[in-house]
């Protein structure tokens, strides 16, 4: 018997098998389709290739989007529309006859770092991803912490610098740091912006607003920064976060350890690793 484990991106789709709880083995990787039944009928596709007699505990993973308050399926999504409204889990079930569990992406991947990545060991984890967009979540003793509606870091409003935003643009986190924001105003990819490029500690100092709030909300015992704007290259330089958030917080608390993500494109992998350990199946 073991376990399958996927994460349904955007643009990816990861999946993968574990024959115990403790690790995972080297994933299948598909661009992720568009139309739910085509989406549906490649996972399933991807599970009978790395299972082929069919000899599964358990089934967990992510999936892009936020969820329905039963965990079922995903309720909004600007890309993966013909996914929304759909039971996912559902259908998983009946195909496999086992127990699934489906989480956010953004929190599976935090999970994974929380329990097998760069928080490892420590009790309160907050986690935040910086690419396209912002997002992130907490975790305490190794769980994903309860929530009425889901963590949404990236859309918190700061006051920062009206100067660089459009009339009609919110004041948010996601606005100001996203690598999708940095393209619309300085109109090229993040990644043809090179290092030595001022932005990339302007970009710093911002970020350092928003853990500011994370760091008074939330008080964590580590800040675990992912995503391609955090860990890729050119990226915003952890050295700088640092350094910006000792200077927002004004001795007020302690800045946390601040750290860089470490589990990469497998991160959501392992928080479904994570999430059937939790539930013991």
């Amino acid at each position: 018997m073991a376990y399958i484990l996927f994460d349904i991106g955007g643009t990816k789709t990861r999946v993968a098998k574990a024959e115990t709880l403790e690790s995972l083995e080297t994933p299948i990787k598909y661009e992720t389709p568009l139309m739910y039944r085509d989406g549906i009928e490649a996972l399933f596709a991807a599970i009978d290739t790395l299972l082929p007699h069919g000899d599964i505990q358990g089934i967990a993973g992510g999936i892009r989007g936020p969820l329905n308050h039963e965990k079922t399926g995903i309720v909004s999504e600007i890309k993966l529309t013909d996914w929304v409204g759909r039971d996912i889990v559902l259908a998983i079930a009946e195909r496999y006859h086992v127990p699934v569990l489906l989480e956010n992406d953004t929190a599976i991947v935090g999970l994974g770092e929380a329990v097998f990545g760069a928080g490892k060991g420590y009790d309160i984890v907050a986690y935040h991803t910086v690419s396209t967009g912002v997002g992130g979540a907490r975790f305490v003793g190794g769980k994903l912490d309860r929530a009425s509606v889901g963590f949404e870091p990236g859309h918190q409003e700061l006051d920062i610098d009206r100067s660089i935003f459009g009339h009609h643009m919110k004041h948010t986190l996601e606005n100001l740091i996203s690598g999708t924001a940095l393209e619309k105003r300085r109109g090229k990819k993040p990644y043809d912006i090179p290092q030595e490029d001022h932005v990339w500690d302007e970009l710093a100092g911002y970020l350092a607003f928003g853990l500011e709030n994370t760091i008074v909300y939330w008080s964590p015992d580590v800040i675990v920064l992912g995503g391609s704007m955090m860990v890729g290259n050119p990226r915003i330089l952890l050295e700088d976060v640092k350094r910006h958030t000792k200077e927002v917080l004004k001795g007020l608390i302690p800045c946390p350890l601040i750290v860089d993500a470490v589990l990469k494109d497998d991160g959501g992998l392992y928080g479904a690793l994570a999430l059937l350990q939790e539930h013991h199946l």
